[in-house]
């Protein structure tokens, strides 16, 4: 893989992945558009490390407010931690339940199916892009300071869990979007739903790049010699972290401020604007 392909990679992973627009699915299209295969497994770790890398940029900018909000005393942190905790288990039974049911049925026909399969479908991509386009709009109708609302609860973070397990399989239908629309819907405040959000991201993240790592070494066993050495597979995707976390800690300097003003369907908008985008290609055969 060319460094510069990883760059490019990153630079679009970095400044997409705070925006409500499936940072995954920018990054694939790309990788399609440059004539990569986004379901071999050393792409789909790349896929996940640049995410890694946006993710050490969102905790370094908002630590201090993550602090406030998780860590002003010992009952909120158990509060909190309780949440996430609560959320991030509905999510694993989700996303594992969604997993099984789609390598067991859908891909019923295919030996040794994996869910990555379907993250090269750029048709399945644009319905994704289209579907959550149009939750955010939903999400964002009304007026902005309704977003001002109450702060999450248990059954607020479990419904958000279990909306986060949906969207995992899903390349195009944004994490971050889907959960930050659905705690706007339930009513929460928008801060207060943004920063549990990420917080439920930092989580989840760790145990996804161990399984991406795990398939990378079993694809790498089944081919023999002919796989590579190991720092050949690893290099692309370490280099690709640093220079996400560099470009995300560029675009949240004024990304940030620019998503606090602006109006949250926009992003709804784009999405589906993308879609077509995504469909158009998927006709033209990529």
């Amino acid at each position: 893989m060319i460094l510069l392909k990883v760059l490019i990679l990153a630079v679009i992973q970095g400044v997409a992945e705070l925006l409500p627009v499936s940072s995954s699915a920018h990054v694939i299209v790309a990788e399609k558009l440059m004539g990569l295969d986004p379901t071999r497994p050393e792409m789909t770790l790349l896929l996940v490390m640049l995410h890694t890398g946006t993710m050490f940029a969102v905790i370094f900018y908002f630590w201090s407010s993550w602090r406030d909000s998780f860590f002003a005393s010992r009952r909120v942190f158990a509060r909190s931690l309780l949440f996430i905790f609560s959320a991030t288990l509905i999510t694993g039974a989700v996303g594992v339940a969604l997993k099984t049911l789609i390598e067991k049925v859908y891909f019923r026909h295919v030996p040794h199916a994996e869910i990555e399969m379907l993250f090269g479908n750029l048709g399945l991509i644009a319905a994704a892009l289209f579907a959550a386009g149009l939750f955010t709009v939903w999400a964002g109708r009304g007026n902005r300071s309704r977003w001002r609302g109450s702060d999450l609860g248990l059954r607020e973070s479990s419904i958000i869990g279990a909306v986060q397990g949906l969207s995992l399989p899903f390349r195009g239908f944004s994490r971050s979007g889907a959960t930050i629309s659905t705690g706007l819907v339930l009513g929460a405040s928008k801060k207060r739903v943004e920063e549990f959000s990420f917080a439920l991201a930092v989580v989840l993240t760790p145990p996804i790049i161990l399984r991406e790592v795990m398939r990378l070494l079993k694809a790498r066993a089944a081919a023999g010699p002919q796989g590579g050495s190991l720092l050949v597979l690893f290099f692309p995707s370490v280099i690709g972290m640093f220079l996400s976390f560099g470009a995300g800690i560029l675009a949240l300097t004024w990304l940030s401020s620019w998503l606090e003003k602006g109006r949250w369907q926009v992003f709804g908008f784009y999405c589906i604007f993308a879609a077509v985008f995504v469909f158009l290609l998927y006709r033209a055969g990529f």
